[in-house]
């Protein structure tokens, strides 16, 4: 027998199971290594009712199982079935992360069948609720944790991960979890929710993710008196501290799973831009937060433009929010006006509002990544300033007249009425985007927007909301999921072959986006795709991502017909292979 080609990735060869194809009849197999409830037990390999009679005799499984054999579409109808019967969306959320521990083919069959219903479970916005109780509703380990206790030693942790091959890993330090903040060591949720993502949106073998928490504690009281509590019981790990204990695992990575995609989670906002830049050229690495969100706020807006008919270089564009992902935008965006021709300078037509308002270049104190968004106060001549002499959104509006609003504030109902009516009295079609999640964090409600705009806002929003029926008119409201980049842009830097992440590759994943949208001008028409689209956006996105990069000259020279073939060979699908002993 002659083994599969397989994509060149990092770690070890899985000792488990080895992908072979046989060279008489040309059936692809597996040829398994373990048996009984070995087999049984091991989510990556069970079938559970859908192992064959033979199948059965040759691992040792009869008796073991029920005696029927069933069907996959059978198997996935009973496990639908019974996540129908949940109570509620945390107990679907226990329910799949039980079926993902138990049998990963089935998870990712039924995840993939049921996107749009299954996507709000698996991530934002049930998993924030999940994070918030993570040490309670705690059952299985999954993914890797690494402590300040582990000083010295995270080398030894991270081989003690018994796996094969690592493609992509997701790394979170927990302090910024969604608009929740520091949720201490369960901010893993959110590491393993977007690996499924990973697999469900871009293919990647559920073999080969790995998420990582990095525990350096928490400045969250309520966690620390928690008897229940699974994380270190200290105040977080700063300056050297921290960043001693991360030098260590960055070299660890390098050593044990070299040539992995790693992707930086919900970390606090400098901090977010601090270890980006300190990483970024040492292993292939970007953050989802600053990166991703940029690319698909990108899309959207220039989606939306294309709807109304103007041109992104004439937009006027205020982001209120000016944490990890505010800014991420803004400098995106930055670019983005002044690849288009954007006149007068592009970083005048981007301005960036905090909790103290407008970030002028003349603030006092003004520091770290803030200095890159601060907006000139020539920009600000004439304008007049609230009571205190700042300006506040009410005023930025009201005098900049922006075409587009972006939030990502974490600040509920911050778009008023006022607000929204001042805008559209000097913008006939303004773009809306209150992109804070979870839900009960959007700056607005979609149907207050519409209604507020008489249907004239172009809406989009970072959770899901269902359609708003205006005047006659049903919208669709696009959510603006990262999910439709950072799978994408993994997938194609891996298959590249990437050493690092250059700001093009975000900048394609963003125009890969709004090509896939298209320029449909219906009423009411989404400015983003659907999430059941997700896998075939994912497969544009990567090939973008990694045309970026060859284009870059970063990575081997490839054709975009080469690209295109190895991403399609790269993507896994939940479908089971037959077994073979070894």
């Amino acid at each position: 027998m002659t083994s599969a080609p397989a994509a060149v990735v990092a770690g070890r060869p899985d000792r488990r199971f080895e992908e072979r194809i046989d060279p008489r009849t040309g059936e692809q197999y597996r040829a398994v290594f373990v048996r009984g409830e070995a087999l049984k037990a091991d989510p990556l390999l069970n079938k559970g009712t859908c192992f064959s009679e033979s199948e059965r005799d040759t691992f040792g499984l009869r008796g073991i199982l029920p005696p029927a054999v069933s069907t996959p579409d059978e198997q996935a109808r009973r496990a639908y079935e019974n996540y129908l019967r949940a109570a509620d969306d945390v107990s679907r959320y226990v329910f799949l992360a039980a079926l993902q521990d138990r049998n990963e083919t089935l998870f990712y069959r039924l995840l993939r069948d049921h996107l749009e219903e299954m996507v709000p479970i698996v991530y934002t916005p049930t998993v924030g609720r999940v994070c918030e109780q993570y040490s309670h509703l705690y059952r299985r380990p999954r993914g890797l944790y690494v402590s300040s206790q582990d000083r010295g030693r995270v080398a030894e942790v991270l081989a003690n991960a018994e796996r094969g091959p690592t493609e992509i890993i997701v790394v979170t330090d927990n302090e910024a979890i969604l608009g929740i903040g520091d949720q201490g060591i369960g901010g893993m949720g959110i590491a393993i929710g977007k690996l499924a993502l990973y697999t469900a949106g871009a293919g990647v073998h559920p073999g080969h993710g790995l998420p990582i928490t990095v525990d350096v504690g928490t400045d969250n009281a309520a966690l620390i008196d928690d008897p229940l509590y699974l994380g270190v019981r200290h105040a977080r790990l700063r300056g050297e501290a921290y960043f001693s204990l991360l030098d260590e695992l960055i070299e660890a990575i390098g050593d044990i799973f070299p040539g992995a995609i790693v992707q930086w989670e919900d970390f606090a906002s400098q901090r977010a831009f601090d270890v980006l830049r300190r990483y970024r050229h040492r292993l292939p690495s970007f953050d989802d937060d600053i990166q991703g969100t940029a690319a698909v706020v990108e899309a959207g807006i220039r989606s939306a433009v294309a709807r109304v008919g103007r041109r992104l270089s004439d937009e006027r564009i205020v982001f209120f929010g000016a944490g990890a992902s505010g800014a991420g935008c803004a400098l995106q965006l930055q670019r983005a006006l002044a690849a288009d021709g954007a006149s007068p300078r592009a970083f005048d037509r981007v301005l960036c509002l905090d909790s103290r308002g407008l970030i002028l270049q003349d603030r006092p104190g003004l520091s770290g990544y803030k200095v890159e968004i601060a907006t000139a106060p020539a920009v600000v001549a004439g304008w007049t300033p609230a009571t205190d002499g700042t300006f506040r959104l009410a005023d930025v509006v009201r005098d900049f007249k922006p075409t587009v609003l972006v939030g990502v504030s974490g600040q509920p109902g911050a778009f008023t009425e006022d607000i929204v009516r001042t805008m559209v009295a000097g913008c006939e079609r303004p773009i809306v985007l209150p992109m804070s999640n979870p839900t009960n964090r959007a700056e607005a409600t979609p149907a207050d927007i519409l209604t507020w705009t008489s249907g004239a806002a172009v809406v989009g929003t970072g959770s899901p909301f269902p359609p708003v029926q205006i005047n006659g008119t049903a919208y669709s409201i696009g959510q603006c999921n990262n999910a439709f980049v950072f799978p994408g842009i993994g997938l194609g830097a891996r298959v590249a072959g990437a050493s690092w992440l250059p700001d093009t590759v975000f900048a394609a994943a963003a125009h890969a986006v709004h090509r896939f949208v298209g320029t449909d001008s219906r009423p009411g028409a989404s400015i983003y795709p659907s999430i059941a689209r997700l896998r075939d956006v994912s497969r544009e996105v990567a090939v973008a991502a990694a045309g970026a990069l060859v284009d870059a000259g970063d990575v081997a020279p490839l054709t975009r017909e080469e690209i295109e073939r190895r991403v399609s060979a790269a993507m896994w699908e939940p479908v089971y292979r037959p077994y073979r002993a070894a």
